[in-house]
């Protein structure tokens, strides 16, 4: 049979190995172990067009970043045990036994641990090393026993079981303030993002997503006395995905802003980061513009005198905020008036009232014109809209409007509704614009992440608290109904023989706040006594109080104090200060300042204010409280539609320093959280459930019985299962309609020998086809190897039209070898070599060579420990392909080669020595984009390092002197320092390969064959012997685009800052107006400014005159001339021509710099001084 037809047979011979209903399926356990080209062949052969809806699932736009799909690996992770990883298996289950697991692991770093499926987070407070690339190839379809607890772990389990159940999935991030709740959710959203494949327009719903974050935290987190960063939101975001799995849209839904942080904060507490990152990095202009100065200026900040944080770079985060708004789409013009609403807000906190004949009066109309200036409003009609409101008035049957005026201290009522309105409804704007970024018209899959601002108790806890811990009681609830209650529930529904264990249910907690009736919850008794309310005061919040006491003062998780009342919360007792709860209850905008703002002469704030006026008004206005109930249940229905997962965040300390344990504190949590029930009804009962019709579709593969589909009865068809695989009858049960598994392990098993299943089909299509582009491959690479070597080196008779191979070792059967190269790392080159010490001593070598390194390993006799006198692999030279400097050959045709670097030489022997050049040569250009130095010489001489004291251990040179002599084998006689060699004269310089190969695969000719058909699954071959590959598929690395700008040209329709005689919205001015108010206060105590303001509004600064800006010192700079990807967490990454800036150059190459704001190590060869 001639090759043509050889090759014809093994590739289809190999797919029709493979049961047919695996690739008729739609299989994505098979989709990602082949690489997308290998997949249209299977197609074409299969008589299919690769866009037939039945194969569309097969295809991605592109790779992921780390290039392949194929996911699966085995190789297990050497790491230091600490305590257990998953408290399932602690001897003792007490509180202290937790929390010195915990404790044990957090001081050797490790963050994570586990309780079957969840997963226990505490709070390092410091950057750790986990969570590189390396950390995502280690992670991305491992099985959570094959490595350390992570938060990877969990992401990559929520992704690919989404993909492969076609549900969707969420993950309830719980703790309290401080915990590192954001964080987390961070690292999920960036885990699925670096993992999922797309073309630019997912790349783009992905840069949407990640910038979304510090976006949504300038404008919604702020400094509190527990968290530097805490979110004052809450936030469920539903990243959307496709059927094939790229992230192809999303949808943020927020809630419970804390919106009285706007106007005051508790004492040593900041507001959001927005205000403060605006006062720091503002330009000139926007200074100007906006009337930018120093925090203590404004009265909505100064009021606790904190204005820096240690950790918070406001400057710094004021452009990533920028950036992040062009990122999502929001236009320059709307990003300027956004910025303009935010000054307004503070200048409108500047506003004071005093009592004159109980009616409010402005104490200084100076600090009017601002305010109404940024918000685009006439100034008499907003000094009249904050002393006075019209009312409806009903008498006789008729009905007219009357101006009633208002005192002092409903004035400033008035003033901080309007800032709090402004800032809620511009923060609502903003997620607006991201959901409008990334909407997708239809839903197919999605993974939703809740990040929602933990249980808190402060000194003085408010309404806003009140608001805060209930919904942290409600989800609560849901872990108590999904992990504990649910899980007891079921065993009994389903006759499962089961020991109940008892467990704290808070349903009685969320009742007493949120029930109707009988009796009816704080709630509503808070909503009644809102509607009877018609003038702000303490009155309504003494009558609040007496109406709790009648109603529930008997609740045995209530009780009341003078001034407020308690709650029995699952995290404990809390006493809420009823002071101004009805009033935040109420969440009044009167219409009066709707109005205002409906005059606007700017659209955005119009349209921020949509409001009917003219619409009759019937029913009870809605509250905050039922709106912040409301949207918790919806959030409750959301999340009980999804496959749930859970992250308990534990908080260490209250000093948020490292390595600093409060052992009372974490075991609260521990407490409150429930950690121990937890462990006791995993212990108890099953880690693992599942319908039976599920179960059989996730493990047929495992027997020809069940495969594709099993015929018989279900419950008979999983115990068949679960008998072929030999598993104890104690490690499950079967119910009357799921079945249950006991220990992890057994599931383990069972998933275990699916992958491998899976896998070896897999392999033998990929091997086919693999070997069918091989020739293609090989022949090319024939052809540019002698290329290379033209006319500069005479060629071997017996290899010049030798096929390429690229593996002479079976780096696939080699885990020793392996271990050394990065787990997805291609292997371009693997051979076994001669090397030749500084005496010409010859030893053999391991070389491999992949995209980025050539590694040369070696074997040692272990001299110590328990593997003493055992022979080991141990990696001798690791080299970057951008620091070889030069490659040496003979003219003769020998095949000694010497691989010049830095500090040493390697000099070795290698028959393959054209294909690995070839190879070698290839790499090196993509790396440096220039060409690999090449010598060829009869005299080479190479550098040696400096091996001990003894004559020949100096470091120094010696010499190869190549001589032409008789036959093809190579005569070696050192002498000294030299190495003389004599070889036979071999074909001509000029030589090229001669063979030609008229190979061809059946699925890439123009003629029609006539496919066979599939032979049936009962008659295909045994089951393929377990076993996990290491193919890759390389991926084309994508390049960074270019960065935006953080700076924007200013709009040429910004308005200016008023100036004496001017209008402050440039029209006429009116009569006898001054205007010199214009002008910035004098610094000096907020307070004292207010009420000894002079007529005249003092300029920025006290009248003194603008300081010239001091030169900025000149910094070093140097451009990259290639990309570097950064190998460690204190290094930089760049992109060719970025500039980076010199801290400090070193003799080692290795130098310091900053880019971007981050500061670290990069390779000085990489870059020229400018």
């Amino acid at each position: 049979m001639d090759e043509s037809k050889m090759v014809q047979t093994d590739l289809v011979k190999a797919l029709y190995t493979v049961p047919p209903q695996i690739l008729l399926t739609n299989s994505k356990d098979l989709h990602f172990r082949l690489t997308a080209s290998c997949k249209v062949w299977c197609l074409k052969v299969l008589g299919q067009s690769h866009d037939d809806a039945l194969f569309g699932q097969w295809f991605v736009e592109t790779p992921s970043p780390q290039g392949s799909k194929e996911r699966y690996h085995w190789q297990t992770q050497n790491v230091k045990q600490s305590g257990v990883d998953d408290m399932v298996l602690l001897s003792k289950i007490t509180e202290e036994a937790i929390v010195e697991n915990l404790k044990k692991r957090y001081n050797d770093d490790y963050i994570f641990t586990y309780i079957g499926p969840v997963l226990i987070s505490v709070n390092p407070f410091k950057q750790l090393p986990y969570f590189t690339d390396r950390e995502i190839e280690m992670y991305q379809g491992a099985a959570q026993y094959e490595n350390p607890p992570h938060i990877y772990a969990l992401a990559d389990d929520m992704y690919r079981n989404m993909l492969i159940d076609n549900e969707n999935h969420c993950v309830i991030i719980s703790g309290e303030s401080g915990a590192g709740k954001t964080v987390a959710a961070k690292f999920i959203m960036g885990y699925v993002s670096k993992v999922s494949g797309g073309g630019s327009k997912v790349q783009h719903v992905k840069d949407i997503i990640l910038k979304s974050n510090p976006l949504l935290e300038a404008f919604g987190n702020a400094k509190t006395v527990r968290n530097n960063n805490s979110s004052r939101f809450g936030k469920y975001f539903e990243i959307q995905f496709s059927r094939g799995g790229e992230p192809d849209g999303g949808k943020i839904s927020n809630f419970l802003l804390e919106k009285s942080r706007v106007v005051s904060q508790n004492s040593g507490e900041r507001s959001f980061h927005i205000y403060y990152q605006l006062l720091e990095g503002a330009s000139a202009e926007q200074r100007e513009n906006l009337g930018v100065t120093n925090p203590n200026y404004y009265y909505y900040l100064n009021q606790n005198e904190v204005y820096k944080v240690d950790d918070i770079n406001d400057k710094k985060d004021f452009f990533e905020t920028l950036n992040a708004m062009e990122v999502i789409g929001i236009p320059e013009d709307t990003q300027a008036m956004v910025l303009q609403i935010v000054a307004g807000i503070l200048h409108l906190g500047n506003i004071n009232f005093q009592e004159s004949g109980n009616v409010a009066v402005v104490e200084s109309e100076d600090f009017l014109a601002f305010p109404a200036f940024l918000l685009g409003v006439d100034q008499v009609r907003l000094k009249e809209k904050l002393t006075s409101r019209k009312m409806d008035s009903k008498w006789g049957g008729k009905s007219e409007t009357i101006d009633v005026t208002l005192n002092a201290e409903q004035a400033i009522f008035s003033r901080d509704a309007l800032s709090k309105a402004l800032y809620s409804r511009l923060f609502d704007y903003l997620v607006e614009a991201i959901n409008k970024a990334i909407k997708k018209d239809y839903e197919e899959l999605n993974i939703g992440v809740l990040d929602i601002y933990g249980f808190e108790i402060f000194q003085k806890n408010g309404f806003e608290q009140f608001c805060i811990n209930f919904v942290n009681e409600k989800l609560q609830q849901i872990f108590i109904e999904l992990t504990l209650k649910a899980e007891q529930e079921e065993y009994v529904q389903e006759g499962i023989k089961w020991n109940p264990i008892e467990y704290f249910n808070n349903k009685i907690v969320c009742d007493l706040i949120e029930s109707k009736v009988s009796p009816p919850g704080i709630m509503s008794i808070l909503d009644d006594v809102c509607a009877t309310m018609h003038a702000k005061g303490e009155g309504a919040d003494q009558t609040l109080l007496q109406k709790l006491q009648m109603a529930i003062g008997t609740h045995e998780h209530f009780n009341s104090w003078n001034k407020g009342f308690i709650i029995h919360h699952y995290a404990g007792k809390v006493s809420y200060d009823v002071g101004g709860f009805c009033e935040r209850n109420r969440d009044v905008l009167f219409m009066d300042l709707i109005e205002l703002m409906q005059s606007s002469e700017f659209l955005f704030i119009k349209d921020r204010f949509p409001e009917n006026l003219n619409a009759d008004k019937k029913g009870r206005p809605t509250t905050a409280g039922a709106k912040i109930k409301k949207q918790a249940n919806d959030l409750v229905n959301t999340l009980m539609k999804c496959t749930p997962h859970y992250i308990r965040c534990i908080k260490p300390n209250e000093t948020k320093k490292p390595r600093d344990w409060e052992e009372s504190r974490v075991k609260h949590q521990v407490e409150y959280l429930g950690l121990r029930e937890n462990i006791r009804v995993r212990r108890a009962g099953y880690a693992y459930r599942r319908i039976f019709k599920k179960f059989l579709q996730r493990y047929a593969i495992l027997t020809k019985e069940t495969w594709p589909v099993w015929r018989g009865d279900e419950k008979q068809g999983v115990l068949h299962l679960l008998r072929s695989v030999n598993m104890d009858a104690d490690q499950f049960q079967l119910g009357k309609s799921k079945v249950f598994i006991k220990a992890p392990e057994s599931l383990f098993l069972l998933e275990e020998m699916r992958e491998r299943r899976y896998d070896g089909y897999a392999r033998v299509i990929q091997k086919a086809w693999g070997k069918h582009t091989a020739v293609r491959k090989y022949i090319k690479m024939r052809e540019e190897a002698s290329d290379i070597v033209l006319n500069k080196k005479e060629r071997r008779r017996n290899s010049i039209n030798r096929n390429f191979m690229g593996d002479y070792i079976g780096m696939e059967n080699r885990p020793e070898l392996r271990q050394f190269v990065a787990k997805r790392e291609r292997i371009d080159f693997a051979d076994t070599v001669i090397k030749y010490d500084r005496r010409f001593k010859t030893v053999k070598r391991d070389m491999i060579l992949t995209p980025r390194y050539l590694y040369l390993i070696g074997r040692e006799k272990v001299k110590q420990g328990p593997e003493k006198g055992m022979i080991k692999e141990i990696l001798k030279r690791q080299i970057e392909l951008e620091k070889i400097q030069s490659i040496s050959f003979s003219a003769l045709q020998d095949d000694i080669f010497i691989i010049h670097e830095g500090q040493y030489d390697s000099v070795l022997e290698s028959v393959f020595k054209t294909e690995f050049l070839s190879l070698l040569y290839k790499r090196y250009e993509e790396r440096t984009q220039r060409k690999l130095p090449l010598k060829f010489n009869n005299l080479l001489e190479f550098k040696v390092k400096k091996d001990g004291w003894g004559p020949w251990g100096a470091a120094g040179s010696r010499q190869i002197q190549f001589q032409l002599g008789s036959g093809d084998e190579a005569i070696k006689k050192p002498t000294g320092k030299v190495l003389n060699v004599y070889i036979g004269a071999g074909l001509a310089k000029n030589s090229r390969p001669t063979r030609k190969d008229n190979r061809k695969s059946i699925c890439f000719t123009n003629q029609t064959h006539n496919t066979p058909s599939y032979p049936a699954a009962t008659q295909r071959s045994g089951v393929q012997k377990p076993g996990r590959g290491y193919q890759q598929q390389s991926g084309i690395r994508p390049q960074s685009g270019h960065r935006l700008s953080l700076l924007r040209e200013p709009s040429q329709e910004q308005p200016s800052l008023p100036r004496q005689g001017a209008s402050p919205r440039g029209k006429v001015a009116p009569q006898q107006l001054n205007l010199d108010f214009m002008n910035v206060p004098e610094q000096g105590v907020s307070g004292m400014q207010r009420q000894l303001s002079k007529n005249v509004k003092p300029v920025p600064g006290g009248g003194r005159a603008k300081p010239t800006p001091k030169p900025r010192p000149k910094i070093p700079q140097c451009r990259a001339l290639y990309a570097y990807d950064a190998q460690d967490t204190d290094e930089l990454s760049f992109n060719a021509n970025d500039l980076i800036e010199i801290i400090k150059e070193d003799a080692s190459g290795w130098w310091f710099g900053r880019i971007r704001g981050k500061e670290g190590m990069f390779p000085g060869n990489y870059v020229e001084k400018i």
